[in-house]
């Protein structure tokens, strides 16, 4: 049994019991919350939402917040003492799949 979620604009693939990485949402640590279900599959029995599937829910457990790899970008223009550099750190948030209810 597993379900398509959409979280932060973003879906997920999500069976009961397990753990993924997503985007941070404004919930806190050890916050549960519901999200948006847009598909459901139980055995051979499958159901699409238009455009989310009605009576279904899954329940989510917020478990830590961290931080991804950081990202570093570079640019330049040649023989004109132009360089740029940057990085970047995605917020992200460990999520727990609680309950899976179709």
């Amino acid at each position: 049994m597993y379900a398509v979620i959409s979280l932060n604009n973003q879906q997920f693939k999500v069976q009961t019991g397990q753990v993924f990485l997503s985007p941070k949402t404004t919930n806190p640590v050890g916050a549960e919350f519901e999200a948006k279900v847009l598909l459901t599959s139980n055995e051979n029995k499958v159901n699409i939402g238009s455009p989310l599937v009605s009576n279904a829910k899954v329940k989510l457990k917020v478990i830590e917040d961290l931080r991804g790899e950081k990202i570093n970008g570079f640019k330049y223009k040649r023989r004109k003492n132009y360089h740029r550099s940057w990085g970047h750190r995605q917020d992200l948030q460990k999520i727990e799949v609680v309950n899976l209810a179709i």
